[in-house]
């Protein structure tokens, strides 16, 4: 009302508003004129000053008259200058009131004067006399201590008005209005937030009041530094406390809600829970749901249960919250498995649920509920008192058969009788939740079949059934029109189940054909990747992988039932494109599954070993790490490691050939020096060693002080070989030998006489460990020390053997190329004389071409070759042979 009174005048005015606007110099008529100097004769200093006078009637009628004419003079909105003495006024008025109830109108009429809209003479003056407006506005919130219902609702209503700002009707001469949000700008900056809620305290018995000031505070809680204002007065439990206050109109409920909403979308989510998170609260909250579960018959009624259902569940993530004492944990367990197990529960008596959105909202909420309670305490850090108190409820309301009555074929439901939808999003929804209960419910899980059950609904999802999904919800995603919903959740339960590594549940999983039917499945995936890979098909062939290493691990009956067929299934995995790593659909993630596969499935069973070797596994290992990613590297060489047990692997790794017909053994030796240089080894530009005491020393090892350790705990240097990919390079070379390898050069020699006494270096490494914790702690005795000296020199003479060795191999090596470069320059140097006489000949031709005199000088020379060439040896009868062509006229 409030905000809506100078409309009327705003209209009246408009035309002399407008004309003011377009042409300030232009002459006002005569009322106008008259008006404004009335107005400019205001002067809020005196009216001050008049105001803190008392005594006579007199007087304060006055005072009553030049109020009146305050209001009227700035009854179109204040000036931002003049808003710091109108707040003074407002202040003086109060005092007054408290003595005389006639200025109780006079006060409101003042505090609605804070509802018209603020204008200012310049653009800075918003920042100007931001100080001062926002000290007035906040002065607002202090005056909820006047003793009168009229004022504080007025308040109220002024404060409801900053959110609903019209454009004022006149503007005063030279005035332009403020900024739209600077009153609520205002409003932060002076915290009237929190003055403002602090004043409830004073309308507890107060309902009217009570109701705007909740109103007023709806509207200042959208913003998120008036919603931490409230939280420092405690907004969220005293909120909740006026849940469940009495109020025949409902409306304290629903204004306390929706306030609690915006704390929680405007802070820290953590801090208004714990501000919840007393008893008094939870069962505030757990009484006000349950009226409205039995009684709530109006859609926002049931609206209103189900967000209450939602703060609910965020109370039970908080291990502090008292959710199992005051049994508000057990009533929504009871509820979320009403409909699905038929037992007598007196907690829910009176109650049905209906086919409505809000109650099919509410029943997806109880599971989620009932997946927040059975969350892994190590993972949420929570208390074993209320961790097993979660389980005992968990067990004695059946949860476990009431998520499982969902694990079946999809077929028209009895009760509550859902859509097709609808009944699937609940179905998915309960598997889901199933899956973080089965693995805390174990035994329950092993007790109602759960295992049998789940595959058997596999066994449907791939069959030829013409059920098609929605895939309208959530966890529906990516099923619409196939099962794929379905088989993604249903594995995500066994795999949260063998995760556990549970033998009973293993061996009941094996002994129910799973491994063959879940090979079958990932067969099928596969297949359907062919045509569209997506992420839903990736994480079920990921899953399957999971759970099928955590099968098969140590149980050599299983790896040869997995060989059958699963070696085929398993190459193309390892076989992936390196371009799809990166394709962010989860080829990452599924590669690994398949490495840690191979790993638990193959290696350990020669059968499946052999098979996967004749498929050139080996190669395809190979081929993976050639590609040297880094997180890749650490596990396919672990793999290639145990794969070496087998003597057939060595032959494979030696006859690999790369790109450029690169070797195994210079691949190893390139991601040696690669991971050297990660870590920080010191080396020279050859890669010989360059600290002759700790020859393979990171720099991380180098910067640790000398910490005295337990002999159960590993140092630094025992924990590097876990940590780094050395130990595995060290340990194939072992397999493939250290000689007489193909594909190296003098560099990767160089190198390989560091792999080849790794070993020696590590125990070095371990030895100078022990000796610096052993002066650390105290002396030697002398032949103690006399010893570790013998073991540290050991070490350091192994250091300069190598490096002469090294050094042996780079004189070598420069020989070799010295060798090399006469070689190429004797070859260059014939090519050149060969060239000469080339040159030299082509010259004596032309000389004879072209010269007479050349001619015959050549003839003679030739002659005397020829006479020179014959024998000296006189032989009777011997023929005479001519060496001239008769009737020869060329000269070639």
């Amino acid at each position: 009302a409030a905000a809506q009174a100078p409309a009327p005048r705003a209209a009246s005015h408009s035309s002399a508003s407008g004309s003011s606007r377009s042409d300030g110099q232009r002459r006002r008529s005569g009322p106008d004129a008259a008006q404004d100097a009335q107005l400019r004769s205001v002067d809020l200093g005196l009216i001050i000053k008049l105001l803190k006078g008392s005594g006579s009637k007199d007087l304060e009628k006055e005072q009553l008259k030049t109020l009146k004419k305050v209001v009227k003079h700035f009854e179109n909105g204040l000036p931002l200058k003049d808003v710091a003495q109108i707040s003074e006024i407002l202040n003086l008025c109060a005092e007054k009131m408290n003595e005389q109830e006639a200025f109780t109108e006079p006060l409101c009429e003042l505090i609605k004067l804070f509802g018209l809209p603020f204008q200012k003479k310049k653009s800075s003056d918003e920042v100007n006399y931001s100080h001062e407006v926002s000290q007035s506005i906040a002065q607002l919130g202090y005056l909820m201590t006047v003793p009168s219902s009229q004022v504080k609702i007025q308040i109220c209503k002024c404060v409801v008005s900053f959110y609903n700002m019209e454009p004022p009707g006149k503007l005063l001469p030279g005035y332009q209005p403020a900024s739209a949000n600077y009153k609520i700008q205002m409003a932060e900056e002076g915290g009237l937030a929190e003055t403002l809620f602090l004043s409830l305290a004073l309308v507890e018995n107060q309902l009217s009041e009570k109701l705007w000031v909740l109103k007023a505070l709806q509207h200042l809680s959208i913003s998120g530094i008036n919603c931490r204002l409230m939280m420092n007065a405690q907004a969220a439990s005293r909120l909740c406390l006026y849940l469940n206050g009495a109020d025949p109109s409902g409306q304290l409920m629903f204004r306390s809600s929706d306030i609690l909403w915006n704390l929680l979308e405007n802070t820290s989510k953590e801090e208004v829970v714990n501000q919840l998170s007393s008893l008094e609260c939870v069962q505030t909250l757990q009484e006000v749901f349950v009226d409205l579960l039995i009684h709530g018959f109006r859609q926002c009624d049931r609206q209103l249960r189900n967000d209450l259902l939602v703060i609910a569940t965020l109370l039970a993530e908080n291990p502090a919250a008292p959710m199992i004492e005051s049994g508000f944990a057990e009533l929504l367990i009871v509820l979320a498995t009403f409909g699905e197990v038929k037992l007598p529960k007196p907690l829910v008596k009176g109650f049905k649920l209906t086919c409505s959105d809000e109650d099919f909202e509410m029943k997806k909420l109880l599971f989620n509920v009932i997946g927040v309670l059975s969350k892994d305490p190590s993972a949420v850090q929570l208390s074993l008192f209320f961790f097993v108190w979660t389980l005992v409820l968990l067990s004695e309301n059946h949860v476990m058969p009431a998520l499982l009555y969902y694990v079946k074929p999809n077929q028209k439901p009895g009760f509550p009788d859902w859509s097709a939808a609808q009944y699937e999003e609940l179905q998915l929804h309960a598997i889901t939740v199933l899956a973080s209960v089965a693995s805390v419910l174990v035994d329950k899980y092993l007790s109602c079949q759960a295992n049998a059950l789940l595959l058997v609904f596999l066994e449907w999802c791939m069959g030829q059934d013409p059920f098609f999904g929605q895939g309208n919800s959530f966890h529906g995603t990516g099923g619409r029109g196939n099962k794929l919903a379905q088989i993604r959740y249903s594995l995500r339960v066994l795999r949260f189940v063998v995760s556990l590594y549970d033998d009973a549940v293993n061996i009941n999983l094996c002994d129910q054909g799973a491994i063959s039917q879940l090979l079958d499945i990932l067969k099928y995936a596969a297949n359907k990747s062919k045509e569209k890979e997506d992420a839903i098909l990736l994480e079920i062939q990921a899953d399957i992988l999971f759970i099928l290493s955590v099968l098969c691990e140590n149980d050599l009956r299983r790896k040869e039932l997995f060989s059958c067929e699963g070696i085929g299934i398993l190459i193309p995995f390892v076989r992936m494109d390196p371009k799809k790593l990166y394709s962010g659909l989860g080829h990452s993630c599924l590669l690994f599954s398949a490495l840690d596969c191979l790993r638990s499935c193959v290696i350990g069973c020669c059968i499946a070993e052999d098979s996967f070797l004749e498929k050139k596994g080996i190669f395809l290992l190979l081929d993976l790490l050639a590609l040297k990613e880094k997180k890749l590297c650490n596990i396919i060489l672990g793999i290639l490691v145990e794969f070496c047990g087998n003597p057939k692997t060595t032959l494979h790794v030696s006859t690999w050939r790369g790109k450029r017909d690169q070797t195994a053994a210079n691949l190893l030796i390139q991601l040696w020096r690669q991971e050297e240089l990660d870590l920080g080894v010191r080396r020279d530009q050859y890669g010989s060693i360059v600290d002759i005491k700790r020859p393979i020393a990171t720099s991380f090892q180098k910067q640790q002080k000398v910490i005295p350790l337990p002999a159960n705990c590993p140092s630094f240097a025992v924990l590097e070989i876990s940590e780094s990919i050395r130990a595995k390079i060290y340990s194939l070379f072992c397999k493939l030998g250290f000689e007489n390898l193909p594909g190296l050069s003098a560099k990767d020699h160089v190198t390989l006489a560091i792999i080849q006494h790794y070993l020696d270096f590590k125990i070095g490494e371990a030895w100078s460990e022990i000796c610096a914790e052993i002066k650390e702690e105290f002396r030697p005795i002398t032949s103690d020390e006399k010893a570790l000296k013998i073991i540290s020199k050991e070490t350091e003479d192994t250091a300069e053997r190598v490096l002469a060795l090294q050094t042996e191999f780079l004189e070598s090596q420069h020989h070799h190329e010295i060798q090399e470069q006469e070689k190429l320059y004797k070859e260059i140097q014939s090519i050149h004389i060969q060239r000469e006489s080339k040159i030299k000949s082509w010259e004596n031709f032309l000389a004879r071409t072209s010269s007479y005199e050349a001619l015959k000088q050549a003839k003679s020379l030739q002659k005397k070759s020829i006479q020179d060439a014959r024998s000296k040896v006189k032989i009777n009868d011997r023929p005479d042979h001519s060496t001239d062509i008769k009737d020869l006229h060329t000269t070639v």
